[in-house]
């Protein structure tokens, strides 16, 4: 059998490998994300207890349920869903990023499978999944058609797929790049490739060639005044989240 094409791009791998270290410093690299982390939770938590029915105020809503974080860094979101009872599996492409996970996971008392590996290498092994977190990890891959064929094999039928992006215009530019890496400095220079960015609408096409069923778009969306992030129904110009249903 022909082992499955990586739409990994290693000079995007080697960005991630040489911040692995701060990935659970609220002040580092990661700050972006640490400040996101509670407005993505919400969505996430909100969109799997609607599609599988669990109740978020009891003891392990998600207990039953396999999720996959797929380009899971520090464990940032991995950690949160085996709290509320979810079997996990972490998957990375940068090596350095599984034992910073692997050791903060134990520290927290946690049992979160953690592996360096792709999502063509899973779905090539035939590993299935309830639920698939695909955060902030599409622009950076080579492939983005191929990547989330790869994330649609590995979806049970009925499975949910969450994908989180950055919009292409010319504000997401100067909020992403311009603000994020040169004037606040929360991430390094060229972390980010706008070129690489994808548009809500091209997300959706890209969703539904892979076979996947779109079913809900909005908006996370920055308050400078009150510091904090919110979900928007209308306003999806800078950063954005998808939910999908595989049909099959």
């Amino acid at each position: 059998m022909q082992a499955a094409q990586s739409t990994i791009d290693p000079a995007e791998v080697a960005k991630f490998e040489a911040m692995a270290a701060e990935w659970w410093d609220p002040n580092g690299k990661f700050k972006p994300l640490h400040m996101l982390n509670p407005c993505r939770l919400d969505y996430i938590t909100a969109q799997i207890a609607a599609e599988f029915d669990r109740d978020l105020t009891g003891p392990a809503p998600f207990a039953g349920l396999r999720l996959l974080d797929i380009g899971c860094g520090g464990g940032l979101l991995a950690e949160p869903m085996a709290r509320l009872g979810a079997d996990v599996v972490g998957a990375d492409a940068a090596a350095g990023n599984i034992p910073v996970a692997q050791v903060h996971a134990e520290q927290s008392g946690l049992t979160i499978d953690y592996r360096h590996t792709t999502a063509e290498a899973m779905a090539e092994a035939g590993e299935t999944f309830d639920v698939v977190l695909n955060m902030e990890v599409i622009e950076h891959v080579a492939d983005p058609a191929a990547f989330l064929a790869a994330c649609r094999q590995l979806l049970k039928p009925g499975g949910l797929h969450i994908c989180s992006t950055i919009n292409r215009n010319p504000k997401s530019f100067m909020m992403a790049i311009v603000g994020a890496e040169f004037v606040m400095r929360w991430l390094p220079k060229g972390t980010h490739d706008w070129q690489k960015f994808i548009t809500p609408d091209e997300l959706f096409a890209l969703l539904a060639g892979a076979g996947l069923d779109p079913v809900d778009r909005k908006g996370f969306v920055f308050n400078p005044i009150a510091w904090s992030w919110s979900l928007s129904d209308r306003d999806l110009s800078v950063n954005y989240v998808t939910a999908s249903v595989n049909p099959a």
